[in-house]
This record gives structure tokens, C-alpha cells and sequence, in this order.
């Protein structure tokens, strides 16, 4: 349920704060994809007041993430390598810092009283570069698209997750799971043709943009293209006053 919460939150926040429009269509082929991952993957719904404190928490936290995550490498031109770079070390920093006590906390074991034998290393050195990899397409993908449809992204993983877990280990899967995910890739497929329409708009409008701002430019502007000084605009006056005060007065 925080998951599905996550995209509309984001666009509240987009809308508020960064003034971006969201189309009906979008909107509504998101609708469809929300609903059929909760049709799919939400089976038992237990509420309380801790859970639900960090959930709203995790949400802000997380929509908030993101959309920084995008408007820094859009605005600073800087790329998804180059901002991993200089983020990761603050974050291993706080959670190096703040992991072991919130773990103790929750789980009421301490992290450094585990007997860590070479299997375990091995695979919390697999799990570390698997990490790694999931950081840096995090960045990429809402660095080149947004974090909207990073979202969108992280649903298809969650119907995958539920068909491979059939396919593979042989999960229980009910005809509720079936139509869930159909209406979720459903929901997929329309936001990605609308958002492929709408893009398309815009690269459209963008490329008829230069002419119209050339045309009126060329209208308005002076004929150099550049911002004339006053000496230069009195040039005509000053040749003028040369040619009268330094031309050569015949005599005869």
C-alpha cells in the first residue's frame, strides 16, 4: 500500500511545487496500472499508528528523494555517474552511523554480535554490488526520464516478482493475481503510449519554438544581433561632425 501511495503523492508534490502538468490520459492510465497492482499484490491489510507513522515518513522521504534525484542532474547538467559519486558517500555515512541502533531497535539484535562465516560475507558482498547496480539505474533512469515513471518501473518489477514466483517456486497464484497483473500491464501499456504522444507534442513544439523566436527577434532586434552602445549609436552624428569640421574648405 506505500508503494501504490508513492506516485500520487509525487504528483501532488510535482504539481505543487514544480508547476508540472499532468494530462487526464496520464493520469488515468495510472489509475488503471495502481489498481491492478493492488488487485494483485495487496491481499492482507493490517493497519496501526507506528506503521502508518513510518509509512507517510517513507513516502515523503522517498517522492522527495526523487524528485530532487531528477531536478539536480536536469537543471546542474550533471549526470546520474556524477551525482551517485558525490551522494554516496554521505548516505553510507548516515547509515554506517544510524543502521545498527534503528536495527536494534526494530529487531532487537545487535548487528555486531552475528557470527559472520564466509558464506555470509560472499553473499553480503553479492547483495553489496547488487546494490550498487540498483543505485546507479535508479539515477539513470529518473535522471533520463522522470521519477513518475520510475515508479511505473518499479510495478512492472512487482508483477514480474509475482510471475517468476509462480513460474519458479511455485508460489500460490489465484485467478485475483491474473487479473491484477493484466490490468496492471494494461495500465502500462496505455501510460507509456500516452506518454510517448505527449512527448512527441512537445519535441514538436519545441523544434517550431527557434523559428517563431527568430522571426520575432529579426522584427525587434538591430540589424548587428547585438546590444549598441551609445557611442556607436551617435555614429552617425560623429562622422557627420568629422566630415564638417575636418573637411578640406576650397578656396577658390
Amino acid at each position: 500500500m506505500t508503494k501504490l501511495a508513492i506516485i500520487p503523492f509525487t504528483i501532488v508534490l510535482e504539481t505543487i511545487f514544480l508547476n508540472k502538468k499532468f494530462s487526464q490520459t496520464i493520469k488515468a492510465s495510472l489509475m488503471v496500472l495502481l489498481l491492478g497492482v493492488g488487485i494483485a499484490s495487496v491481499t492482507d491489510l493490517q493497519l496501526n499508528l507506528l506503521g502508518s507513522i513510518i509509512a507517510m515518513l517513507t513516502i515523503a522521504a522517498t517522492c522527495v528523494g526523487q524528485i530532487l534525484t531528477n531536478q539536480i542532474q536536469r537543471r546542474l547538467k550533471v549526470s546520474s555517474t556524477q551525482l551517485l559519486y558525490q551522494s554516496s558517500p554521505y548516505q553510507s555515512a548516515v547509515l554506517l552511523v544510524t543502521g545498527p541502533f534503528v536495527d536494534k531497535l526494530l529487531t532487537k539484535r545487535d548487528v555486531f554480535a552475528f557470527s559472520y562465516t564466509t558464506q555470509v560475507v560472499a553473499f553480503i558482498l553479492l547483495s553489496r554490488s547488487i546494490a550498487v547496480c540498483v543505485n546507479f539505474s535508479t539515477f539513470l533512469v529518473i535522471g533520463t526520464t522522470s521519477p513518475v515513471t520510475y515508479q511505473v518501473l518499479g510495478h512492472v518489477k512487482t508483477c514480474l516478482v509475482l510471475s517468476f514466483g509462480y513460474i519458479i517456486l511455485k508460489d500460490p497464484f489465484s485467478a485475483r493475481n491474473v487479473v491484477g497483473i493484466l490490468i496492471a500491464i494494461f495500465g502500462m501499456g496505455l501510460y507509456s503510449y500516452y506518454s510517448v504522444v505527449e512527448s512527441r507534442k512537445k519535441t514538436e513544439a519545441a523544434s517550431s519554438l527557434p523559428v517563431a523566436a527568430q522571426m520575432s527577434e529579426k522584427d525587434s532586434a538591430p540589424l548587428l544581433g547585438a546590444k549598441s552602445s551609445p557611442r556607436t549609436d551617435n555614429k552617425g552624428e560623429e562622422t557627420f561632425d568629422y566630415m564638417r569640421v575636418h573637411r578640406p574648405v576650397n578656396l577658390l
